[in-house]
């Protein structure tokens, strides 16, 4: 078998078997088949794209590529939850302890941040103390105890991914669903849960920016994860408006823990309650309904915060910090944004949203960029919402003085307010399992 004659294959739209995937892969990590080949495969697979089954084999192998966890030490199903990436996305924070308070068990490694789109680790260790390291044992322990845990990725996990991600990155082939789904999918696979979860973002801030392709990549990605035998399910969420009404580190936590006290922004609690309900649907807990309700109660009687806070608590964290957040690091330096007109907020570009909050310092432009936990936008104003002029439309926060002129700039470059009222738009805008696709 030859990478020659594979790479000639897919340029003329034919199908790769499984033994032809597997060679690929085996010989690419094991430096056999060289940066040059892969990338012509490549793009031969952006153009020509790839069958369900081709896509499915190819996960599996980038997840057999490394470690796979085994989460049998953990009691009962658990669920696994991904989010494509978007600006102001805590939703983990959230959905995940609301799971956990009703009897999921959710075993959840998460990324850091890079570029416009926020990382739940980086979040996590905006809380003092908060360890996102933990061995395997104390890992499943924690789950067992309080039913979650959230860490970083840990070990070698799908490793032909990482290798095939920087490869994408500089060959320009980022953009293909079939690679996009693999990459996404091999590492969940690899993670070891029974059932996952899918929130697909769309609109500005997303990577896919329309309906019609954040759908055609939950679909791939459902069937990849139903294909390996995972109970998979997807919801395509808004990401064209920031979620909820801050953006950066510290800020969005203590934005979540008022959506565990009854007290956060709408659009927040209705997504999170979304994804937590179908994710207590995915492990048997009851009708989507029922879960809607039982995770509702989690809110009102308190447990799911004090969930929340056991597993930070456990994981080396100071929960203080949860009940006031006076105790959080602040931001020496802030600026206020102030509507130059009247009017209704007619556009938010939640990609700029997110690219203002890295100039002050709340994301990373490169891996090895330092994160300033206390920097952020708090936003007072937001889509379809009405304006005077001079009101306040957000407040920014940095340790870096001499990046808020930047950051206010491309802050009311990226809203827009016109003269008449505008549609609000959905937040969920349909639901995919294997069997088809529920538009909302």
């Amino acid at each position: 078998m030859r990478m020659y004659d594979l790479i000639s294959k897919k340029k003329h739209g034919e199908t790769l078997t499984c033994e032809e995937i597997a060679f690929m892969v085996e010989g690419y990590v094991g430096g056999e088949i060289p940066d040059y080949q892969m990338s012509a495969m490549l793009m031969a697979i952006w153009f020509r794209g790839m069958e369900d089954a081709e896509i499915t084999e190819l996960t599996k192998c980038m997840a057999s590529s490394g470690d796979r966890i085994d989460l049998s030490a953990i009691e009962g199903r658990k669920v696994d939850k991904h989010s494509t990436g978007g600006v102001g996305d805590k939703t983990t924070l959230v959905a995940v302890p609301l799971v956990a308070a009703c009897g999921g068990k959710v075993a959840k490694m998460s990324g850091r941040g890079l570029g416009h789109t926020g990382g739940t680790v980086d979040k996590l260790e905006s809380i003092p103390g908060c360890r996102t390291v933990l061995d395997r044992k104390e890992f499943f322990d924690t789950v067992n105890r309080y039913g979650m845990s959230i860490i970083g990725q840990s070990g070698d996990l799908a490793p032909a991914d990482k290798k095939l991600y920087a490869l994408r990155d500089v060959t320009a082939t980022v953009d293909s669903i079939p690679l996009i789904a693999s990459s996404i999918m091999s590492k969940k696979l690899a993670g070891g849960s029974d059932c996952i979860l899918l929130d697909v973002k769309t609109g500005s801030g997303a990577f896919m920016k329309t309906l019609e392709d954040s759908i055609e990549l939950a679909r791939t990605m459902v069937a990849i994860g139903e294909g390996a035998g995972r109970r998979t399910v997807a919801l395509i969420t808004d990401m064209d408006v920031p979620l909820g009404n801050a953006i950066g580190n510290s800020l969005e936590v203590m934005e979540s823990m008022d959506v565990l006290k009854g007290h956060g922004p709408a659009d927040l609690t209705e997504i999170s309650l979304q994804l937590a309900s179908n994710m207590l649907c995915l492990v048997g807990r009851g009708t989507l309904e029922e879960c809607r309700k039982m995770a509702e109660a989690s809110i009102e009687d308190g447990t799911a915060f004090e969930t929340f806070c056991s597993m930070v608590r456990a994981q080396g964290g100071d929960d203080s910090v949860l009940r006031d957040y006076e105790k959080f690091a602040r931001a020496p330096y802030r600026k206020d944004i102030l509507a130059a007109q009247a009017g209704y907020i007619v556009k938010m570009n939640a990609e700029k949203c997110g690219i203002a909050s890295v100039v002050l310092g709340a994301g990373r432009e490169t891996k090895d960029s330092c994160i300033d936990f206390s920097a952020g936008i708090r936003m007072e104003k937001k889509y379809g919402d009405k304006v005077e002029k001079g009101d306040l439309l957000a407040t920014l926060y940095t340790s870096r003085k001499a990046s808020l002129e930047e950051a206010g700039r491309m802050y009311r470059e990226a809203v827009s307010i016109g003269d008449g009222p505008v549609e609000k738009m959905p937040l969920v805008y349909a639901r995919v399992e294997i069997g088809g696709i529920e538009l909302y």
